[in-house]
């Protein structure tokens, strides 16, 4: 289990890190604007703390009655969620490992699930990947986009199929030698 976890979490991460960089498939939702230092400089200016915001909104403790006015009058109208941090910082291997960390714990997860049917066939194996990597889409990546409508969702999508379906197809492979 754990060479498989190992390894099948590295087919993970090496997926998620072709996808972010030299396939650039999430673009769409990092996109560039030759207006950011403007943007940047005027949420500074406007935002007191860290934090992501949803606007328009309205007050933690507001009334329903505010809360419905403030809805209708946002219908139709321009709306925004922005993730506002007031300083960046470097701590690109930190998050490389705690990322490749959390692929070995799910591909150990799936293992162990695998670990409890009796004698699993390849596709068996395979097939229970890919529902583990939809089950996290749907879960996570889907139900967010029902309420903030993310503009990478298909590509969302694409990685999990292509990652889990790789940590599938190795673990097929693996589990049957």
């Amino acid at each position: 289990m754990l060479i498989g976890a190992i390894v099948g979490g590295l087919l993970l991460m090496v997926w998620q890190t072709l996808s972010w960089t030299v396939l650039q498939l999430h673009y769409k939702a990092t996109e560039y604007t030759p207006k950011q230092d403007t943007i940047l400089a005027v949420l500074e200016s406007q935002l007191e703390k860290d934090g992501s915001y949803f606007m328009p909104g309205h007050p933690k403790d507001a009334s329903m009655e505010v809360m419905e006015k403030t809805m209708a009058d946002a219908v139709g109208k321009p709306w925004a969620q922005v993730s506002y941090h007031s300083k960046l910082e470097d701590n690109m291997t930190m998050n490389i490992i705690r990322g490749l960390l959390v692929d070995i714990v799910l591909a150990w997860l799936l293992c162990w699930g695998l670990s409890k049917m009796n004698a699993p066939s390849f596709s068996t194996i395979l097939l229970t990947s890919l529902g583990a990597g939809l089950i996290a889409f749907l879960n996570g990546i889907y139900t967010m986009h029902i309420w903030f409508e993310s503009f990478d969702l298909m590509n969302h999508l694409v990685d999990s199929v292509v990652s889990w379906g790789l940590c599938g197809l190795w673990l097929g492979w693996w589990w049957k030698r």
